[in-house]
């Protein structure tokens, strides 16, 4: 019998192709792998600044073993975690003034690999001016220890979102690890039927009622990825939302206590989070949330709640009991439950998937564009020195048209979503310092004038 990926009659499962293959072109990042190679051109996150204290961790990026450290004098190195000597693992190396000793025979090595001593050698040995031990370039910005491990001489400089910079916003440093594939917990953000299902219907309305609600959905591309934008009506209201990818693999979320209640236009991002490609079965979700007052407007969020393999909303880890998980399954269980690789060729994508199926299809326009010798790429869109984002909550009060027209409300939901989504993400508005301000004013003169137009 020839076995078959897909299933189209009951009873059918010893019919099954069980030897299915891993999609490696976008899945695996070790060794010389194509999406290893393009996410080595950015700028990744490794730890919390909180994560290194006076000794060595050890870490893996990449399926590589290695050790960050921090110096005596407050500098973060981070080196291939063998001593260059014997192999000795450096994790249990002693932080010094200048860099990382090993413990078994003193080698000092400096934050940028250079060997700065081998006291067992005659004081006239030249060894250590001819070796130099792996090391990564390391910038420590806001809570959050970075890394670039593709090659030093395309190094990129270390990009400023503009939702890093915000008056009143306090970004607190979170980090999960997921036991399975990097792909599969970075696309869930660009999978808006979930939170329908298992945020609200499935098991409890995690966040607030308005979830359970089907939304209309549209994928747009931008300067930096792609955004999602879901639109629902909510009395008078529509809640018009987009999450933010901004490639390889750092997103960014809307509100997530959000209800859908009070007006607001263009209210800024809750959670930023880079989903970090440890090896290729193991990654790690390493961000900020933010806490302000748009990102809680019922005053839900703890910060104190945020922090080593914790964050402060429901199922983001495995650390409760497998039965309750069970019952009220998150987003842990069910993307690291797609297998420790997902199987692509064994999924049937619906008309919802289509952010997902667009995500796919962006990465591995650039997986092709650097193993061709291109340069990844990057937006060139700056507001004030920074690079505007997309991702954001506009709750917009227009009353249905006619209540009784479902239909014809769903076209408009639809009409409501490509405007905004438009000033959202087009005109010359996005290279202003004043960005922000000047998107709220055409929301709101959009708005002005639909109200108008209905009555």
């Amino acid at each position: 019998m020839t076995k078959k990926t897909i299933l189209i009659k009951p009873y059918s499962a010893y019919e099954r192709e069980q030897s299915q293959t891993e999609d490696a072109e976008l899945t695996h990042v070790e060794s010389s792998a194509p999406a290893g190679e393009y996410l080595r051109r950015f700028w990744q996150p490794i730890a919390l600044s909180s994560e290194l204290g006076e000794l060595p961790k050890k870490v893996r990026m990449f399926g590589e073993p290695l050790v960050l450290f921090r110096t005596k004098s407050g500098t973060p190195g981070l080196l291939e975690l063998h001593c260059s000597h014997r192999g000795t693992s450096l994790e249990f190396g002693i932080c010094e003034d200048e860099g990382l000793r090993c413990c078994y025979h003193g080698w000092l090595f400096g934050v940028d690999g250079t060997i700065l001593e081998t006291p067992g050698d005659p004081p006239e040995s030249t060894l250590r001016h001819n070796v130099c031990h792996g090391a990564y370039p390391v910038i420590e910005y806001k809570g959050l220890i970075f890394g670039y491990f593709g090659p030093p001489e395309l190094k990129p400089e270390f990009p400023i979102y503009d939702s890093y910079e915000r008056e009143g916003d306090r970004l607190v440093p979170y980090a999960i690890t997921y036991p399975c594939n990097w792909l599969q917990v970075h696309e869930n953000v660009m999978d808006p039927a979930h939170a329908v299902f298992l945020h609200t219907r499935i098991s409890f309305t995690q966040f607030a009622e308005v979830w359970g609600e089907l939304p209309e959905m549209d994928f747009v591309p931008t300067p930096t990825g792609m955004v999602y934008v879901t639109t629902r009506r909510w009395g008078d209201n529509v809640w018009v939302r987009s999450n933010d990818i901004l490639l390889p693999n750092l997103a960014q979320v809307g509100h997530i206590w959000e209800d859908g209640a009070e007006p607001k236009a263009f209210s800024r991002v809750a959670i930023t989070r880079w989903t970090t490609p440890v090896d290729n079965t193991t990654c790690r979700i390493i961000g900020w949330r933010h806490f302000h007052p748009d990102a809680d407007p019922r005053g839900i969020a703890d910060e104190r709640l945020c922090g080593v393999e914790s964050v402060d909303f429901f199922g983001q880890n495995g650390d409760r009991p497998y039965e309750e998980r069970q019952r009220m399954p998150g987003d842990f269980d069910a993307q690291v439950s797609q297998r420790p690789i997902a199987v692509h060729q064994m999924e049937n994508l619906t008309r919802c998937d289509r952010g997902v199926a667009m995500l796919r299809q962006l990465l591995r326009r650039q997986i092709k564009r650097v193993a061709e010798g291109q340069p990844p790429t990057l937006s060139p869109v700056r507001a004030g020195g920074l690079v505007p984002t997309y991702a954001h909550d506009t709750v917009v009060q227009i009353p249905a048209a006619d209540a009784a027209d479902a239909q014809a409300d769903a076209e408009r939901l639809r009409e409501i979503a490509k405007a905004i989504t438009s000033i959202v993400v087009k005109g010359d508005h996005h290279q202003a310092v004043d960005r922000d301000e000047r998107v709220r004013a055409l929301i709101g003169a959009y708005v002005d004038a639909q109200r108008q137009a209905v009555s």
